[in-house]
C-alpha cells in the first residue's frame, strides 16, 4: 500500500464516483497511488506513516475512535473513511499547504487492520471466520484454521475473492506445492473466502467401510437400503 504523490500539474477533473475527501484531494491536484485502493481505513487501525527523505516525521499511530491522526507540525487529522491513497494525499498537501515541505512524498503502510476478515471452509480442523490483521498469506491462513482436516486434499484448495466490479472470481492452489516452495504463497484479501475440499476418493472409502460396519451389525440394512432404492 505503500504509493507516492505528485503535484499534477493540471488538476484533473473531479470523479463522480469519488466520495468527498477524495474529490476534494483530486481537485487539489493531487494523484495518490491506486494500490489497494478499494480499502478504506477505520478506527484502530494501526499505521505506518513514511515521509520521503525526512526521517524525524516517521511515526506509527493507531486511528483513534473518531477517526483521527496525530502528526508533527500538522497535528490532528480525520483519515477514517479514506483509502489509504487519499491519506497519503491530505498528509502531503497539509506539509505542502502550510510551507513545511515541498513536493513531500508519502507513503501509508497499514500493518494492523481491524475490519477485515477472511473465511476458512471445508476440511480444516477449525473453520470459521477469522480477523485479517496485517498481512497474511493461504499457508499462514491455513495453519490459523490448524491445518487441513483427516480428508482434506491440500492439493485442491480453493480461493474465491470478490473483484471491484462486483464478479466473484476462483483460482486453485496445490498447497503441497506451496510447502514445498515450487508454487508462490498467495497475499489474501479482505473477504477472501478459502475451501479446503475432500480427496472424492477416500470420502468414497469411508462411506463404504462404514456402510459395511453398519450391514454387519445389522444384516437387516442392506436389505432395507435394497427395498428403499429400487432398481
Amino acid at each position: 500500500m505503500r504509493g507516492e504523490v505528485t503535484a499534477a500539474a493540471t488538476p484533473p477533473t473531479a470523479s463522480r464516483g469519488l466520495d468527498a475527501p477524495a474529490r476534494k484531494l483530486q481537485e487539489a491536484g493531487a494523484v495518490p497511488s491506486t494500490v489497494d485502493s478499494d480499502y478504506k481505513i477505520t478506527p484502530n487501525d494501526l499505521l505506518e506513516i513514511e515521509v520521503f527523505g525526512v526521517s524525524e516525521l516517521k511515526r506509527t499511530v493507531r486511528v483513534n475512535t473518531s477517526g483521527q491522526i496525530a502528526m508533527p507540525l500538522i497535528g490532528t487529522l480525520s483519515v477514517a473513511g479514506l483509502t489509504p491513497a487519499d491519506a497519503e494525499a491530505l498528509i502531503a498537501l497539509q506539509y505542502s499547504g502550510k510551507n513545511f515541505l515541498q513536493d513531500p512524498q508519502v507513503s501509508i503502510f497499514v500493518k494492523e487492520f481491524t475490519t477485515q476478515r477472511v473465511t476458512l471452509d471445508g476440511a480444516l480442523n477449525k473453520p470459521g471466520v477469522y480477523p485479517l490483521t496485517g498481512q497474511i498469506t493461504l499457508l499462514r491462513a491455513l495453519a490459523m484454521a490448524g491445518g487441513g482436516g483427516q480428508l482434506a486434499d491440500m492439493e485442491n484448495v480453493m480461493l474465491f475473492r470478490m473483484t471491484p466490479a462486483g464478479k466473484s472470481e476462483s483460482e486453485k492452489y496445490d498447497v503441497l506445492k506451496i510447502r514445498k516452495g515450487e508454487a508462490p504463497d498467495p497475499m489474501l484479501q479482505n473477504d477472501d473466502v478459502v475451501v479446503v475440499n475432500r480427496v472424492e476418493s477416500r470420502v468414497t472409502l469411508r462411506d463404504s467401510l462404514f456402510r459395511d460396519i453398519i450391514d454387519t451389525l445389522n444384516p437387516f440394512a442392506s436389505s432395507y437400503r435394497n427395498v428403499a432404492t429400487p432398481n
